[in-house]
């Protein structure tokens, strides 16, 4: 078997567990502080403060070498949400701006977060996210997150971690705690 030194990786988180967009910041921070070029699009957050948003504001102003978007709108589900086309309008733009990053030669390694969650609200289709990975080129990293990832992405990979919930405080009654969940 021959080694290859250097290949972009498609890089898939999925599962029920918690950990999927945290596991995906932390690949980031250690790509960042490699000396890498990362970009971070967020298909489906939007609107809501989180931790690593200013996190990632502050790495970027060291050197502009990461930055983060939040493309969505916001939760959603697949059912008759009342603010389907706006999700899907914004999902859309997210593709656009997913081809153009990936194309540019700006970026090491792109993020697309919640980009399964897109797929599964049928908001992008997944013809769409297979046909940008090929198109990609071969020495940008890729990494997807989301629940329920389809087979077809996860054939594609590379690297395919499954997080999966074994105990949850909500379980408890215990509400999302600032700085570990949010």
């Amino acid at each position: 078997m021959v080694c290859v030194e250097q290949k972009g990786l498609i890089i898939v988180h999925t599962g029920d567990g918690k950990g999927k967009t945290t596991a995906a910041l932390g690949l980031a921070v250690r790509a960042w502080g490699d000396g890498l070029r990362v970009l971070i699009l967020q298909f489906i957050k939007g609107g809501w403060k989180y931790g690593e948003l200013d996190t990632i504001e502050k790495l970027k102003a060291i050197d502009g070498r990461i930055e983060l978007r939040q493309c969505g709108k916001g939760f959603t589900r697949r059912d008759g949400n009342e603010h389907r086309q706006e999700h899907a309008a914004a999902a859309a733009e997210a593709m656009v701006q997913a081809r153009k990053e990936l194309a540019s030669g700006d970026w090491d390694l792109i993020i697309f977060d919640e980009i399964n969650y897109a797929v599964k609200f049928g908001l992008i289709d997944i013809a769409e996210v297979l046909l940008l990975l090929d198109d990609r080129p071969e020495n940008v990293h890729v990494v997807l997150t989301g629940r329920d990832a389809r087979p077809e992405l996860i054939e594609k990979a590379d690297l395919v971690t499954e997080m999966k919930l074994v105990r949850h405080p909500f379980q408890k009654g215990v509400k999302a705690q600032k700085g570990i969940e949010f």
